[in-house]
């Protein structure tokens, strides 16, 4: 809602939303909602109703968007439901079905426009400003022991590949850090060299292979003894993990946020939350599901070449740059579908970009 309607409104406010006094109802946004998506907090006595409508503060609008969620993802697992038979009859589709859940439709930060934009010199400054915490622990495993299994070399290179390592770059960069372990030359170039090129499409059926998504990484090939690939969130031993987060200087706090969100199975959440406090910012403003998404966001940001969408005052209070106000329409509630067997999934696509 605008100043105007909010000035207009302040005594109610105040008197109806718990802990508002006149000075931070002014300095919080309220949003204008149907009475029918705020039954929860009009049941709570939460919230300010006038002619059908519900005046709901910032901190309140995710009771609103979870409720409208639900009510949207409950219909649509309904007719997804009935869809399945027809799916299934299908055997063109079920491939597909197998792998859905597993599947990942990003960029393929393949090497493409990144080619030759970091040189070799440039790889430990930037392990430790804009690596995820699984390409930090393999590339401090690599410095340390001069080697790393198959798993790793993949893991790692492939993502190398992806942040602008050229084929020439990587032989190099292997080699160097082999030949100061056991590896001579000769092995090197006879054992390993054509594990790179093939990853680079030179060798075998020439296929450009592209760096692994998070969920490729945290749902196959799980490390066992003396291997470092993998996801740490989702492979590490809680407690070696936090003496991890500890060595690179993660607050307590924000150690005990990023073990709670891995308790609860949310990996890619938990990297999420290491890029924030790495990066000392409170919303990144984006879902995280790739390493090379995260260097490449990293990079943006520390370069100046990306705004965050929120930023905090501090009262603590939510304000967007451009301080433009939207409300949430009361009158765009979800629809059911009525199609038949034949249209139902025609009308499940349409059901998720109706407005």
């Amino acid at each position: 809602i605008g100043e105007d309607l909010k000035n207009e409104l302040v005594n109610e406010l105040c008197a109806s939303t718990p802990g508002f006094t006149p000075p931070k109802v002014k300095e919080q946004m309220f949003y204008k909602v149907g009475l029918a998506d705020a039954v929860d907090l009009f049941r709570a006595r939460r919230v300010f109703i006038k002619d059908g409508f519900a005046y709901v503060p910032f901190k309140e609008i995710d009771v609103i968007v979870l409720n409208n969620y639900r009510t949207k993802l409950s219909k649509a697992l309904a007719l997804t439901a009935r869809s399945l038979p027809s799916i299934q009859s299908d055997e063109r589709l079920q491939p597909l079905l197998s792998h859905l859940s597993h599947s990942y439709v990003g960029p393929d930060y393949s090497v493409g426009k990144n080619a030759g934009k970091i040189s070799l010199e440039q790889i430990d400054a930037l392990c430790v400003k804009s690596f995820p915490l699984c390409m930090r622990q393999l590339h401090r495993a690599l410095r340390d022991s001069h080697h790393l299994r198959h798993g790793g070399r993949m893991q790692y290179g492939l993502f190398l590949k992806g942040i602008g390592l050229t084929l020439e770059q990587a032989l190099e960069f292997w080699k160097k850090e082999f030949i100061r372990g056991k590896v001579d030359a000769d092995k090197f170039d006879k054992g390993y060299a054509y594990s790179i090129r093939h990853n680079y499409g030179k060798e075998g059926k020439r296929t450009d292979y592209t760096p692994y998504s998070c969920m490729k990484i945290i749902m196959s090939n799980p490390p066992s003894q003396g291997d470092y690939h993998g996801c740490p969130f989702r492979h590490s031993d809680p407690e070696l993990l936090k003496q991890k987060l500890q060595s690179y200087k993660i607050s307590p706090s924000g150690i005990t946020q990023i073990l709670e969100l891995v308790k609860g199975m949310h990996y890619q959440l938990a990297c999420q939350k290491y890029f924030e406090l790495t990066h000392d910012v409170d919303d990144i403003g984006f879902s995280l599901n790739h390493p090379n998404q995260y260097f490449t966001e990293s990079q943006k940001l520390l370069s100046g070449g990306r705004e965050l969408k929120k930023e905090f005052n501090n009262a603590g209070n939510f304000q967007q740059k451009n301080n433009s106000q939207e409300s949430i329409n009361p009158s765009a509630t979800p629809t059911s579908s009525n199609a038949t067997a034949d249209t139902e999934l025609e009308g499940l696509e349409a059901y998720f970009t109706e407005d």
